[in-house]
């Protein structure tokens, strides 16, 4: 009886999830996001020194500051409004995973660590200092990260354009469909190398290498 109750219920939650369970990562991000791209373009074209000084992972270190200063500011500010909107989501999802990766690399990553143990002294909001070595302050980034893979992954929800989109496609079944096969691990390993390469090298490659595997296995079973 009860383990019928709790079917039922968690049925019901996640088909009211499909349509609202998106909603608070969408706004909380938009509003993040939305808030340090206007401060930066109320701040000027021009980037200030601290941004000019940054060292900026490849193949922003190939850029100018002002030309990074301006795909930072306006792409914090469209995603902001397209994750409001719930327009293309999956896309500017993954434009402020690759904006909150060049920041952590860039800002806020320690200068050197020697263990796990002392990298996590750099999971806070201030900055850590320690023997005049800058530990980190990468707490408030990474939970960005961790609020954008959902919406990477998952999309906008039912509650958004990119559904209406797809019911005026006449697509909308794509939105309950699933393929778990060993591409879309592949895929999904990927991801998540890409944004380790910057961070801890080794695990970065390992996950690029699992990526290459599983989608070279999937490859081989259609074939």
């Amino acid at each position: 009886m009860f383990l019928q109750f709790y079917d039922k219920l968690t049925e019901r939650l996640r088909g009211a999830g499909d349509w609202v369970a998106s909603l608070g990562l969408r706004f909380l991000l938009a509003h993040e996001f939305w808030t340090a791209g206007v401060g930066k373009l109320e701040a000027g074209r021009e980037a200030p020194n601290w941004f000019a000084n940054q060292d900026f992972i490849f193949p922003f270190g190939m850029l100018s500051a002002n030309a990074n200063w301006f795909l930072v500011t306006w792409g914090e500010i469209l995603a902001a409004v397209a994750l409001v909107l719930g327009l293309f989501t999956r896309f500017f999802a993954f434009t402020l995973l690759v904006i909150a990766v060049v920041a952590i690399a860039a800002v806020h990553w320690p200068a050197s660590w020697d263990s796990l143990g002392q990298l996590w002294e750099g999971y806070s909001v201030s900055r850590v200092m320690d023997d005049g070595e800058f530990r980190g302050n990468f707490r408030i980034p990474f939970l960005f990260m961790a609020m954008i893979a959902p919406l990477l992954f998952m999309g906008g929800g039912k509650l958004s354009l990119d559904y209406l989109l797809l019911k005026f496609t006449q697509r909308s079944d794509l939105a309950e469909q699933r393929n778990q096969d060993f591409l879309a691990f592949g895929i999904a390993a990927f991801i998540f190398g890409l944004v380790a390469v910057y961070l801890i090298p080794l695990w970065g490659v390992l996950l690029l290498i699992a990526s290459a595997a599983l989608s070279g296995y999937a490859f081989y079973q259609r074939q």
